[in-house]
């Protein structure tokens, strides 16, 4: 009925050893892909500047023309009238003025 003191310490081990699996398949397959990602759009949100093409998330195509710490003013369109406030947490893309004429150039 009752386990031997050494049955008991290896299903001790045991258990421990399958608790480390598993806080170390968490980690390797949701925090630390999270975390990456979060450093990724981090680097992308600290590199806007004023006169870049952006991306937002409800899929608009932008030109930011004014910026503050959290907020950028992104103009849309071909209508110099239509400047939308919003945050930078918004912005999914960002492609910067020479990037595309470098493009532009290669295509040529």
């Amino acid at each position: 009925m009752f386990l031997s003191s050494s049955a008991a310490g290896s299903s001790t081990m045991v258990m421990v050893i399958y608790l480390v699996i598993i806080v170390a398949f968490f980690y390797f397959f949701f925090i630390r892909p999270q975390n990456k990602e979060k450093k990724q759009k981090e680097a992308l949100l600290s590199s806007v500047a004023i006169g870049d093409s952006v991306l937002t998330t409800a899929g608009f195509y932008g030109i930011i023309v004014d910026m503050n710490d959290d907020t950028v003013i992104v103009e849309f369109g071909n209508n110099k009238n239509c400047r939308i406030p919003m945050q930078k947490a918004a912005i999914v893309q960002v492609e910067k003025p020479e990037d595309a004429a470098e493009e532009e150039s290669k295509n040529k």
